[in-house]
Order: structure tokens, then sequence, then C-alpha cells
């Protein structure tokens, strides 16, 4: 039970990279016209899926770790910066299907995602595009 009725809701999936901590401004942005209750949501993802060898592990861990500690830090500065209700959540899994259970489990009011910059994403298709195609929530990808 969300123990701020009418407070709208917004998850924004951060991972460190340009276009992440963008939608991350936008954000707090939108948090603060709003009103609203900010999520920032870092995933975590599997190591060894990637094609990195087992050896690879721990610095992958160690690089993760510097990631959640240095993003975790900058939603707690900017949000009492901002005056915005926020909080850092870090999970472990596919970005997509963390969001998506994130988003149900608040529930969400809206997701906001950086857009990929990765060339492939075009053909294959992106965790915005993803997201979108779930057609759950108001999705808005940041360039």
């Amino acid at each position: 039970m969300d123990p701020h009725p009418g407070v709208p809701v917004l998850l924004v999936g951060i991972d460190g990279s340009d276009t992440s901590l963008r939608a991350g401004a936008y954000a707090g942005g939108m948090a603060v016209r709003l009103h609203a209750r900010l999520v920032c949501l870092y995933v975590r993802t599997y190591t060894i899926a990637g094609g990195a060898g087992v050896a690879a592990v721990p610095s992958i861990q160690q690089a993760q770790d510097e990631i959640s500690t240095e993003l975790r830090e900058m939603v707690e500065s900017q949000s009492v910066r901002l005056g915005v209700r926020a909080e850092f959540v870090e999970r472990m899994g596919n970005p997509f299907s963390e969001i998506v259970k994130l988003a149900d489990e608040l529930p969400a009011d809206a997701v906001i995602v950086g857009a990929s910059t990765k060339a492939g994403h075009r053909f294959v298709g992106s965790l915005a595009v993803h997201l979108v195609r779930a057609s759950r929530w108001p999705i808005t990808v940041v360039p």
C-alpha cells in the first residue's frame, strides 16, 4: 500500500551511461513539476552471460559496485538539491524484466529510460522499444 496516496510515482532506469543520466535528470525535473516520488533503478546484469571469462567476474563485480555507489550518491545528493522524494533501488538480472517487475510493484505512473546508443539496437530492438511494446505505462525515452 502506498504511504502517500495520490502522489505520482516515476520510475527511471539508470546505469551510468550518458543517456541514462540524462533520463535521470529529466525524471528529476518531472518529479519536481508533478510533486512526484522518484524511484531510480540500477540493474546489475549477469556477468558471465556477456561472454566474459570466469577470471573477469571479480573485476566486473567491482566495476558494478563502483557504479552502484556513484549512482546512489548522485540520487541522494540531487534529490536533496531538487527537494524531491527519491529513492535508489538496486536489483540483479535483466534490465527489461527488472524494470517491468518494479514498475508493477510500485505501481509506477510512468517509466523513463535513456535511448540506446548501440547501433545494433536499431535492428534488433532496445530496452526502450521492449518497454514501449509492453505498453503498461507511459514510457519516455530520453535521447
